[in-house]
């Protein structure tokens, strides 16, 4: 039997109902095709609406239609306050500077928004915004979930190159299409680009498995890089047909294998800056600073077909290829070495109905906090079908005639009409939309582990904007932004954990959002809370001659807004009672308001 390790693996594959298998089915390969998400996205002609005035762009057509469909009127237009304090965090990560409020509140140019939102996409904290998007997708680590002793030869030390590669890529733009291909086969596509190389992390900080010559531990490793590319790029479950065919897809064992044979021809090792692979033997604080993670190919082989996933009972060769059901007649066969460049291109086909409605699907979810697709991936038979389908094929179709540019998306979306709502509710709307699923409002969001830490810094005047090696995220020397701490597999950060964030052993579709006691504990304990507070106190005490000026610049910099009369009043009663802690009575105040969920929560 696999060791206990390779259990951490099989939780990936939830949604495979592991049973003895059925004889199989001879699919209908015509009509799998007819699945929502298998037929090719099409542009659409925009829907007649009644309240033409309204839109500002091609999605307000859809989402105004939607509603009106169902009798639902648009909210209001957010404030500026709530705006670029909303489309700040969204598109960096971090809060807006009192100043830059100021600016664009008096900002009275009829492109003053356009113009902030062009500088948050120019900026390098947008890159950071976005890896900590994708690092969850990619299952980014820096450990194994299992360790022998002092042995750290399976770990990434210097898997933060592979992070620093995604936050430079998605901050120069390139193209989606670019971004996959060079994860799944840079040194295949261009052998000459050497710069690059760090892509190949996606692959090569895969799990590494002791016992690794044995064909069932390869076989688990196959499946969790089978599981990690089809969730992340095609929004589908390939892996779930590794023992038989998949119980609700129209994805054959024979699909996995031919799949699973890219990555058994595939090795995973570390590059050292010579270009000489490290031994495989070298604990991680003996390697090079500079030793790259990735992967190379093997001779390439094809797999058998093994019966119901047993190593012992192998079928027929499954030749390495493409997707039967994705293929308009026989799926392509691999012949390319191990294939991964076949596959990479595969993936990125415009022809291929997939890849760029999963991705605008996950853009819209980081923008709208709530996906069309609300099963973010999986959009086969198990998973939800979209609340706007003519929307998120019409900006899919377009995302590639616009050379799969992910910031002229993001510029899009952020600049619509729908995005410019207010959050605040509506009685009679509510009324014929609860859950909000016409989108005739904001959603409002709470931000996650990475944004709310990195705004406490920020509003503490204690971030520092350097990237590099990871640091532990309790040190008490790191102030950097948080997606620069280390990430495990074998035992995630407690505080990391206790704020969401997800497992780094499997592919994370999207972030869970819990509110629980135990956080607002940790507000009112965490020793880095209290530090931060107590360097926001000492800012706010030297930022104006009195207190009332002190407390307004409080508001502006964790709110971005001016205090109500009542908050300014109690604020100032609460300054003149003795303290009754350990902590003075403007440290206290600072960490009353870290503490708030207004720090927490996005409008």
């Amino acid at each position: 039997m696999p060791n206990a390790p390779l259990q951490i693996i099989a939780t990936s594959l939830l949604l495979c109902v592991i049973t003895q298998a059925a004889e199989p089915v001879a699919i209908d390969w015509a009509k799998a095709r007819q699945h929502w998400s298998f037929v090719p996205p099409k542009a659409r002609a925009l829907p007649k609406v009644k309240d033409a005035a309204w839109p500002r762009g091609r999605v307000d057509h859809f989402i105004l239609a939607s509603m009106e469909a169902k009798d639902l009127t648009p909210s209001r237009e957010a404030d500026a306050r709530t705006l670029i304090r909303r489309v700040t965090f969204d598109l960096t990560g971090l809060p807006p500077t009192p100043e830059e409020v100021r600016v664009f509140v008096n900002d009275t140019r009829p492109d003053a928004y356009a113009r902030l939102a062009e500088d948050l996409l120019g900026r390098r904290a947008f890159g950071e915004r976005m890896a900590s998007v994708w690092l969850n997708l990619a299952r980014y680590a820096e450990d194994q979930a299992h360790q022998v002793g002092g042995n750290s030869s399976l770990n990434y030390p210097n898997a933060w190159r592979y992070r620093d590669w995604v936050i430079a890529a998605f901050n120069a733009d390139l193209p989606y299409d670019a971004f996959i291909e060079k994860q799944l086969a840079v040194d295949l596509i261009e052998p000459q680009n050497k710069a690059d190389l760090a892509a190949l992390g996606f692959l090569g900080l895969g799990h590494k498995l002791y016992a690794r010559s044995r064909l069932d531990v390869q076989a688990e490793e196959w499946s969790e890089q089978v599981d990690t590319v089809s969730q992340t790029f095609l929004g589908l479950t390939v892996a779930c047909a590794r023992c038989h065919d998949h119980k609700f897809d129209p994805i054959t064992a024979r699909d996995y294998y031919a799949m699973a044979g890219v990555f058994a021809s595939v090795q995973m090792v570390n590059l050292r800056p010579d270009g000489k692979e490290e031994d495989s033997k070298t604990l991680a604080d003996k390697m090079d600073p500079g030793t790259l993670h990735v992967v190379r190919d093997l001779k390439p082989h094809d797999l058998p077909v093994y019966d119901r996933g047993d190593m012992e009972a192998p079928g027929t060769t499954a030749p390495r290829g493409w997707l039967q059901v994705l293929s308009k007649g026989e799926p392509a066969k691999f012949q390319q070495g191990s294939g991964r460049a076949e596959l990479a291109r595969q993936i990125t086909d415009p022809a291929n109905p997939l890849t760029a409605r999963v991705m605008v699907n996950r853009v819209w979810d980081l923008l709208f906090g709530k996906p069309l697709a609300r099963t973010t991936s999986n959009f086969g038979a198990t998973g939800d079908k979209p609340t706007h389908p003519e929307l998120l094929d019409d900006l899919a179709i377009r995302f590639m005639q616009d050379g799969w540019s992910l910031k002229r998306l993001m510029r899009e979306l952020v600049m619509s009409a729908t995005y410019r709502q207010s959050s605040s509710g509506s009685a009679a709307n509510s009324q014929l939309d609860e859950a909000n699923d016409h989108l005739w409002r904001m959603n409002r969001r709470q931000l996650g582990i990475e944004s709310w830490r990195d705004a406490i810094m920020a509003t503490a005047g204690t971030l520092t904007l350097e990237g590099g090696a990871s640091q532990s995220l309790d040190a008490p020397t790191h102030h950097k932004r948080t997606i620069y701490s280390q990430v495990s597999r074998r035992e995630l950060n407690k505080t990391l954990m206790l704020f969401d964030y997800p497992d780094a052993n499997v592919h994370a579709a999207r972030r869970s959002s819990s509110t629980t006691p135990t956080q607002k504990l940790f507000v009112m304990n965490s020793p880095f809370i209290i530090e931060q507070s107590k360097k926001l106190a000492q800012r706010l005490q030297q930022s104006g001659n009195d207190d009332i000026a002190r407390i307004r610049h409080a508001y502006e910099l964790l709110f971005a807004r001016e205090p109500e009369t009542e908050e300014l009043a109690i604020a100032q009663e609460f300054l003149k009672q003795p303290a009754e802690s350990a902590l003075t009575a403007w440290e206290q105040l600072a960490q009353a308001l870290l503490a708030t969920n207004e720090m927490l929560y996005v409008d």
